[in-house]
């Protein structure tokens, strides 16, 4: 769904204020003058290469009233980014989107050149662009990058992805998440897109690590337990008998969200699971 005009004027207006408070008056006036050329799209593809030079690559710095702005608006993760990326983040989101396919030109061609900040900052700017329908594709074609920062613009604190990936590719994103070990309590939408396929997949990949002798990620069994069925529930068993707390702990948790009753009756098999969950205070963010 397209970004209302109200919305994206607000979020305009914030960026604007952070980016110029975190820059020199030189840096500022280069800005209003790409920004006021009269082939603003042009000029913004030229100044895009060039943040760096001009504003340095400095973590920005807000204020308290900034930081309220940028929590209203849904965007409160910007605070930790640095002032290049921000920088080109906005000029992208100030682009003329009256003509979709001018931007979608635009754009596209500085993903085809882009270098990985240049890369990391396009894939960081996809929630703030007219038509996000049109991004799908770029997107998808992110996620099988091997640079783990573009994979992190994609895949952290970026509410595109879960917004407009089809399921097979937000699942593609989940795996390569636990497969890259990012932080994936930062995947935006990660418990609501949850869905079979994804919890048939993953629950694959933890027996793969475990036949390996490598441990798996706790925060893994949260996108399965409302799908467990008897396939589910054998590899579940096995992870219960390796006796690594944090994993059990997560799959007893996983099982206690289920409705699928022998997987319940086999942790209560185990007394200090149980007791785990019955004193209330196991619970996701515990891992």
């Amino acid at each position: 769904m397209m970004m209302r005009a109200d919305d994206k004027k607000l979020i305009d207006e914030i960026l604007s204020d952070i980016v110029k408070s975190n820059v020199n008056d030189e840096c500022k006036n280069w800005l209003e003058v790409t920004l006021q050329s009269t082939d603003s799209n042009a000029q913004i593809s030229k100044a895009f290469v060039m943040v760096p030079r001009k504003t340095g690559k400095a973590s920005i710095k807000i204020n308290d009233a900034q930081k309220v702005s940028l929590d209203k608006a849904g965007i409160g993760y910007i605070d930790t980014w640095t002032i290049d990326r921000l920088s080109r983040v906005w000029l992208l989101s100030t682009l003329n989107s009256e003509n979709q396919d001018q931007l979608y030109s635009t754009i596209d061609r500085l993903f085809l050149s882009a270098e990985m900040n240049e890369a990391v900052a396009l894939y960081s700017a996809l929630p703030f662009l007219a038509y996000p329908e049109i991004w799908v594709k770029r997107c998808a074609e992110g996620i099988r990058s091997n640079i783990g920062s573009v994979l992190e613009a994609i895949m952290e604190n970026n509410p595109y992805p879960s917004e407009n990936l089809n399921e097979a590719a937000w699942n593609q994103l989940v795996l390569k998440a636990f497969f890259t070990e990012k932080n994936v309590k930062l995947i935006v939408g990660l418990q609501e897109r949850a869905n079979l396929a994804l919890a048939l997949t993953l629950t694959d990949y933890a027996k793969e690590r475990w036949a390996a002798g490598r441990d798996v990620n706790p925060q893994l069994w949260r996108l399965v337990g409302k799908f467990i069925n008897a396939e589910i529930f054998e590899a579940l068993k096995i992870g219960l008998q390796r006796y690594n707390q944090s994993e059990q702990r997560a799959i007893a948790l996983a099982v206690d969200e289920s409705e699928y009753q022998p997987a319940k009756d086999y942790i209560n098999t185990f007394p200090e699971l149980k007791i785990a969950l019955a004193d209330g205070q196991l619970n996701w963010n515990s891992f």
